[in-house]
């Protein structure tokens, strides 16, 4: 089973950007747990990460045939992004949607998603242990299949 974690706008500065709101563990940090799960789960993983929409688009468009299923932080991308929507509608690959934060606790403009009505489901507010949730989860989904 191959699945890839696709990561938006500044989480390539966890650990330092606002830790009260996003935790202390680096990206680098969840990247070794969760490949750390997937070796245990017999999955492969790919693991991506930029800030710029263009690149998130290519990437999600790159998954179809490569990949079985996604985790996604959209970040930023999640709340205005509808490039990255029409993507995700395109390749049809199955995806869990992850944020580090609550979405549904912050900001108004944070609070809606135009990715979860596509996404098989939404971990939110577990901080950097939800990545590994969402692993769990998508490959219990993929296996059912």
């Amino acid at each position: 089973m191959r699945i890839a974690v696709l990561n938006g706008p500044n989480l390539n500065l966890l650990g330092t950007r606002e830790p009260e709101v996003y935790g202390r563990a680096t990206l680098a940090d969840l990247e070794r747990d969760v490949r750390a799960e997937a070796a245990r789960l017999g999955v492969e993983l790919t693991w991506f990460q930029t800030n710029h929409e263009g690149a998130f688009v290519d990437a999600v468009q790159a998954l179809k045939g490569q990949a079985d299923g996604a985790i996604v932080n959209a970040a930023a991308f999640t709340h205005t992004s509808l490039a990255i929507r029409d993507a995700f509608l395109a390749v049809q690959v199955p995806f869990v949607e992850v944020h580090l934060s609550n979405i549904f606790a912050r900001e108004a403009e944070r609070r809606h998603s135009r990715l979860a009505d596509l996404a098989l489901g939404i971990i939110a507010g577990f901080g950097a242990p939800g990545y590994v949730l969402a692993l769990s989860a998508l490959k219990q989904k993929l296996d059912a299949r």
